[in-house]
């Protein structure tokens, strides 16, 4: 029996240019709309070009042999990946994380289509890196990071996973409260604008600007480690709220867990807001380090 074309699927999303050409119809439009915000659409032309520019590469560098897919963040949901996947994201470190969600272990490669532009952290690859890149990835040479995501699990059993970091809170972002227990077993009622908890990956963005801001670098995980780190966001402390316990670790086989004592919660992860759990009052939501990983191809 005749054995299946590797297949490598590329992932993107619309970009600026196109988001704003289907909300207002016309470039002049378009145009129109960026000048009364200060901004000009020769800058949003020059980025969706350079985006074009990687896709183009990115399509000439895979081997005619090989099967393709494409789909876009929008439509992750509805993808079906396939154990064998190669998958190339193009477009900023997010997108990386946007997929992760999606995946049971396939390796990821991603393509930085502005090098002077996005930090590239996840997304470290030119697309005309490719050429040379995929048969090692197929061959299993390629250096790869296996990256811990974190997992909320609800006390009714529905989960939802985060790359960079899982946010348990108040849609608004105003006050929300909860007991809070932590892996060591303490607890404390509070009242905060929400509950961070991250992951090695997201340790270089939200979570970290909140660590560098209270001087706890030390609180966040290494990239490729097992554990997880948390925050509360501006516990009060009240008569009947405390704000003792607001950082901390998760450690290999441990787990943080709120207990709602408001009458709408949500979890959302990797700033996808859209994409969220609801927390009624009295259900629990426990997060810990999943057992899925990502695999990020490194070189």
């Amino acid at each position: 029996m005749a054995t299946l074309a590797p297949r490598v699927v590329v992932v993107s999303r619309r970009s600026e240019l196109d988001e704003l050409l289907g909300r207002h119809g016309t470039r002049a439009a378009a145009a129109y709309f960026l000048k009364e915000r200060g901004r000009e659409i020769g800058e949003v032309e020059e980025r969706h070009a350079a985006q074009e520019a990687a896709l183009a590469s990115v399509g000439a560098a895979l081997p005619a042999d090989w099967r393709r897919g494409r789909v876009h963040r929008d439509d992750l949901s509805r993808f079906l990946f396939a154990p064998e996947d190669i998958v190339v994201t193009v477009g900023q470190d997010g997108l990386v994380a946007n997929v992760a969600k999606y995946l049971a272990g396939q390796p990821v490669i991603g393509v930085n289509p502005e090098p002077g532009r996005n930090p590239g952290v996840l997304a470290r690859f030119d697309a005309r890196a490719l050429g040379k890149l995929l048969p090692a990835v197929l061959a299993g040479r390629a250096a790869t990071q296996q990256r811990a995501m974190a997992v909320a699990t609800l006390d009714d059993g529905q989960q939802l996973a985060g790359l960079n970091e899982i946010y348990i809170g108040h849609q608004t972002h105003q006050s929300a409260r909860y007991v809070l227990t932590t892996p060591q077993g303490e607890q404390e009622r509070q009242s905060s604008s929400g509950v961070l908890v991250g992951t090695g990956t997201g340790a270089t963005g939200w979570c970290a600007s909140i660590a560098l801001s209270r001087d706890l670098a030390d609180v966040l995980p290494g990239p490729d480690a097992d554990e997880l780190c948390w925050f509360v966001r501006e516990a009060w402390p009240s008569p009947a709220t405390g704000a003792r316990l607001t950082a901390g670790r998760v450690g290999a086989g441990q787990r943080l867990t709120l207990t709602s004592e408001s009458e709408r919660l949500v979890v959302f992860a990797d700033g996808v807001e859209t994409d969220h759990l609801v927390l009624a009052w009295g259900q629990r939501v426990s997060v810990a380090a999943g057992t899925r990983r990502l695999s990020l191809v490194v070189g």
